[in-house]
């Protein structure tokens, strides 16, 4: 399957495509197993340009609407890292479009990395120009997977939630890109706020376009006990980190054993990473 997507890039027909969200389905990965600990990943891949200086947005502009040679081999640096990792949060995906080349980048890390689960989010559909996505990589099977428009003036942002482990006492993992402005994300966390009210092991990952400090104290996440990543966390621009715009924020419960801000440039942004364990008896529940 790997090496078809592959010849499917290189040799772009302009057939007829058919845009839409995806997944591998379920029925060929493992189970959840009590594993004492979890290796998490959060990236936005910028639908695979390699942005490596302010002035690429405006040089390398026309790869966010047209097909270029040399993304399926970021792609595959970028699978090459996430090799290393048991789930990974996507951000900036394209589903298969003209500029992928009809390709679902979800799933070609997916298969490239040798993962085996993968979950595709269409959050805005603009037909053969774009197919704007968010991405769930798997090596455990979920409960079940769940996916939400988030709430905004302008339609596109979307969070991904996957629960793993027991029914009565799940860990959940909720994968989002939050909008830019502040208004926007007060709405959205007040949203994803709800749905993790009842739940007592939750981890929130991915593109939240803010720092922690104003997420966890401005927003209706300051009503959470979520622990953030530290304030030197800097994840944007990939090529001088200044800001901390990509989280992984988890409940008291699990036990942060790493976290680290990946030195890998293949994005505008630098991805996070986590390695949390599970809590105390929670391993010998199911």
């Amino acid at each position: 399957m790997y090496k078809r997507i592959r010849r499917q890039l290189t040799d772009v027909r302009g057939g007829e495509a058919v845009p839409r969200g995806g997944c591998s389905g379920a029925d060929h990965v493992p189970e959840f197993e009590p594993h004492r600990h979890i290796r998490l990943l959060t990236f936005n891949i910028q639908v695979g340009i390699n942005t490596s200086s302010y002035h690429h947005y405006v040089t390398r502009s026309w790869q966010h609407l047209l097909p270029h040679r040399r993304r399926i081999e970021n792609l595959d640096r970028i699978a090459a890292l996430l090799r290393g990792y048991d789930v990974v949060a996507l951000q900036e995906c394209d589903g298969g479009s003209l500029r992928s080349g009809y390709i679902n980048q979800v799933q070609y890390l997916a298969e490239a990395s040798c993962i085996p689960y993968w979950y595709q989010q269409l959050n805005r559909n603009l037909g053969a120009l774009a197919q704007h996505s968010n991405g769930l990589l798997s090596r455990f099977r979920p409960l079940d997977v769940t996916e939400h428009r988030l709430p905004g003036l302008l339609p596109g942002r979307g969070a991904i939630i996957a629960r793993y482990g027991s029914e009565d006492d799940p860990l959940v993992l909720v994968m989002m890109h939050l909008s830019l402005s502040r208004s926007g994300q007060q709405r959205q966390l007040g949203y994803i706020r709800e749905l993790i009210a009842d739940y007592r092991h939750v981890v929130l990952m991915g593109d939240m376009n803010n720092h922690a400090e104003e997420l966890l104290g401005q927003t209706p996440l300051k009503e959470t006990d979520l622990i953030p990543l530290p304030a030197t966390a800097h994840s944007f621009p990939s090529w001088r980190p200044e800001r901390a715009l990509d989280h992984i924020l988890v409940s008291p419960s699990l036990e942060i054993r790493r976290s680290e801000v990946v030195s890998c440039p293949l994005s505008d942004h630098l991805p996070i990473a986590m390695d949390i364990a599970l809590p105390k008896g929670y391993v010998t529940a199911y």
